[in-house]
């Protein structure tokens, strides 16, 4: 996935994220529902920011920015600010 990839599916998410919160707040699905869903949407929203910011990186420091990886949701969770 290339960074132009990456950006567009992170702009994806984000509209899933208000549709989400707008179903909730419209009364088409409960709190337990959007709680769950919000969860997966939020790792993967962190993996796929991970993956830019790898890419990023590799590219600043000469190396091949194909050569990211999505790394596990478990792994990227695991980071601090």
């Amino acid at each position: 996935m290339d960074q132009q990839q990456i950006l567009s599916r992170i702009t994806a998410m984000v509209e899933d994220e208000k549709k989400l919160r707008d179903a909730l707040a419209a009364g088409e699905i409960d709190g337990p529902t959007e709680h769950a869903r919000l969860g997966v949407l939020e790792r993967e929203l962190d993996q796929c920011w991970d993956l830019l910011r790898q890419r990023r990186a590799k590219a600043e420091f000469g190396e091949n920015p194909d050569d990211a990886r999505v790394r596990p949701a478990a792994e990227v969770e695991g980071y601090q600010s």
